[in-house]
């Protein structure tokens, strides 16, 4: 055919063009919006050596962050905000300096802190699990669940039917469920919500074959929070899977941390929902059912800090480095994944070279191999400075903690890597009080008492092939 002669003849030259003009956007990309020069120096590198896969693997891996605008959110009713000395109980001899950080945050984030609240701590899915199912089978007025992981399963099967028995009630219920978390177990849990006529969907999902979908689909909102009339609310690090049921000796059993919060604390909590939930569905949740009046329920000062690759992009990182600037006696750190930038480490090396007793509880055995082999190969760099790290037994531990100076705790579902501090939706809850910073030295000093200590000496003394694999590893350590 003719008329097909031309293209035959310039196609190659339509191709090229296109290759080079997708090579330049990419890289002005790169110019424009990556901050650390070994990245950026990197992802230009693979623009240019791999014609048109470079281009691609940078639109799915290197493009993070994403625009959403907050939803204007009338929080109905008023709580009492500490003043510049209030950090959460009379007893505060030794943590005034803790002004300076609640100070940082507050220039950080827009959520403001919150006197009069209560902050129980619930050890794995035994205490978790049977306190939020109680609490939606007495839901009066709404329930709102966020997470990332839930599992088809028996413990996944226990919340639908509790929701369905809600909803049959006529209580309002919305669920919230990342699209990759939600691919988990099969058939997805989501399949059974819909049978149950439980408002239900999937956060951001994704498909290689979706051209206008490819840019996110390494982004997942890793959000954990029930909240139930308003009124109660639970957060934390833990997924709805029967793993975390650790009595019920499940085959791959995991242990973790969560928490229920009563006070005015937990309308920040619902507020991160509704905002969740309308990028999600575009269905605004407003009113009392969702925002009531909330009193004040316990002594612990606190608010929600967002984090995630939108208008909340790092801020977590920076509380993190603003915790550990301000930290005088002591820092305990209990993490699944520590995977932290060469920031954070200076860090805490420079927290433990001024006295200041730095304990790193990691899990002995991870669930993902290759992440322990990367974090293994970089416990040298704050082992040699001062910094202890501790290895706890199985099972795993996917618990999230971090306590400064016997009066801060920091809790929820942020891990210390580059996926959570850079591309994943996160959540936590800083919390001021000596009384509730004591708890949490309790559960990780029982944590420690049954811990190995890593040493130089042994980091020093492991065979050269395990070195360097682990090293190989550390290096795709801000993709794992």
């Amino acid at each position: 055919m003719h008329y097909l002669e031309p293209i035959a003849r310039f196609w190659p030259l339509f191709a090229a063009g296109f290759e080079l003009l997708a090579c330049l956007l990419a890289s002005a990309h790169v110019l424009l919006n990556k901050s650390d020069t070994r990245a950026a120096t990197l992802w230009i590198g693979f623009i240019w050596l791999l014609p048109l896969l470079g281009p691609v693997l940078y639109l799915v891996l290197g493009v993070n962050r994403i625009r959403r605008r907050a939803v204007s959110l009338g929080v109905h009713g008023t709580f009492r905000r500490p003043g510049p000395d209030d950090l959460g109980d009379p007893e505060q001899a030794g943590a005034e300096h803790l002004q300076y950080l609640a100070r940082v945050v507050s220039r950080l984030v827009a959520q403001p802190l919150a006197a009069g609240n209560r902050i129980e701590p619930l050890v794995n899915g035994d205490e978790a699990f049977p306190a939020m199912l109680a609490a939606i089978e007495a839901a009066k007025r709404s329930i709102s669940l966020c997470t990332y992981i839930f599992d088809n399963d028996a413990s996944g099967a226990k919340f639908v039917a509790a929701l369905e028995r809600a909803v049959r009630r006529r209580v309002p219920v919305r669920v919230l469920i990342d699209a990759a978390g939600a691919r988990y177990s099969w058939p997805p849990i989501t399949h059974r919500l819909r049978r149950a006529k439980i408002p239900c969907a999937r956060f951001l999902p994704a498909s290689l074959f979706t051209p206008w979908r490819v840019a996110t689909i390494n982004l997942r909102n890793h959000r954990k929070s029930l909240i139930v009339d308003g009124q109660v609310a639970f957060t934390g690090g833990m997924n709805i899977r029967q793993g975390n049921m650790i009595s019920e000796t499940p085959p791959r059993p995991v242990q973790d941390l969560h928490f229920r919060v009563t006070g005015p604390v937990v309308a920040e909590l619902q507020a991160a929902f509704v905002n969740d939930w309308a990028f999600t569905t575009r269905e605004v949740l407003d009113g009392e059912i969702w925002f009531p009046e909330l009193s004040e329920a316990g002594e612990v000062v606190a608010r929600v800090i967002m984090d995630g690759p939108d208008s909340d992009f790092e801020k977590l990182r920076l509380t993190l480095l603003a915790a550990l600037a301000e930290a005088q006696t002591s820092v305990q750190i209990l993490t699944p994944y520590f995977l932290p930038d060469i920031t954070l480490i200076s860090a805490l090396n420079l927290a433990a070279l001024r006295g200041v007793r730095v304990d790193i509880v990691l899990p002995g055995k991870n669930n993902l191999p290759f992440v322990h082999r990367a974090s293994r190969a970089m416990w040298w760099q704050v082992l040699e400075r001062g910094c202890r790290i501790w290895l706890t037994p199985p099972p795993f531990d996917h618990s999230k903690l971090m306590i400064v100076d016997g009066h801060w705790v920091l809790f929820g579902s942020a891990n210390w890597d580059a996926r959570s501090l850079r591309l994943n939706f996160e959540m936590d809850v800083e919390g001021y009080g000596r009384a509730f910073a004591q708890e949490m030295e309790r559960v990780i000093a029982k944590k420690i008492s049954t811990a190995r200590e890593v040493t130089q000496v042994e980091m020093d003394a492991r065979p050269l092939p395990a070195r360097l694999r682990d090293a190989a590893t550390r290096l795709f350590s801000p993709y794992l």
